[in-house]
């Protein structure tokens, strides 16, 4: 479990990160994170947006140092980032970089009730996906290659991570589909008779109940 912190909004986070670079006011801080695709390197709602402010500024993560007013703009405050908040970014950051934690992705969830499909649509869904994943693959590197150009790697290495992540998805799909395909994988014919007849096999049956009055089983 990751650690208890005073502001757990990963928004907050992002913000630390915008105001080691210099001094802000919120309405840089946004355009700086949105401009850097920070909101596409964690999941945050922008609507919580100067709550985290509020609460960062609380507990004196970050303080202001000055207003401005920009002709007939309302006055904004211009904050810096403190000795506190520098040491939330880095002890936040060695958490995230060294402790793996549980992640939910749609895709998983999708996965985890594939059973309620046809083999064979669950194989042609299978297909489709792995075309639209090899498409992106292919946008996805040109466009990291074309930033390696001008970007310093180490600003680029959470997309290199996602490219591989979606190498590695690609691939296991690529396995799965050659057994589905090649009608090697297990149980395949038991998953094709329930579609086909509408009756549960009983040994799916079993397993269920089995599993139901000992959620511990693992055989």
């Amino acid at each position: 479990m990751g650690k208890r912190r005073k502001v757990g909004n990963l928004l907050a986070l992002a913000v630390l990160s915008a105001l080691v670079q210099r001094p802000m006011h919120p309405y840089e801080i946004a355009t700086a994170l949105r401009s850097w695709g920070k909101d596409q390197d964690m999941e945050f709602k922008w609507g919580s947006f100067y709550t985290v402010i509020r609460n960062m500024d609380k507990h004196h993560m970050i303080e202001a140092v000055e207003s401005v007013r920009e002709g007939r703009r309302p006055e904004r405050t211009v904050y810096r980032i403190t000795d506190v908040g520098r040491a939330e970014l880095v002890d936040w950051a060695r958490e995230l970089v060294s402790t793996p934690m549980p992640e939910h992705p749609r895709f998983r969830a999708g996965l985890s009730v594939l059973a309620a499909l046809h083999p064979d649509e669950a194989t042609d869904l299978l297909r489709q996906r792995l075309d639209r994943l090899e498409d992106a693959i292919h946008q996805d590197r040109g466009t990291l290659d074309t930033h390696l150009r001008d970007i310093p790697r180490l600003f680029l290495v959470e997309s290199e991570y996602d490219l591989a992540m979606r190498d590695a998805e690609a691939a296991w799909l690529r396995g799965l589909l050659a057994e589905l395909t090649s009608g090697s994988y297990p149980g395949l014919d038991t998953w094709r008779a329930f579609h086909e007849t509408g009756v549960m096999p009983a040994e799916l049956t079993e397993l269920a109940e089995r599993t139901i009055s000992d959620p511990d089983t693992t055989d």
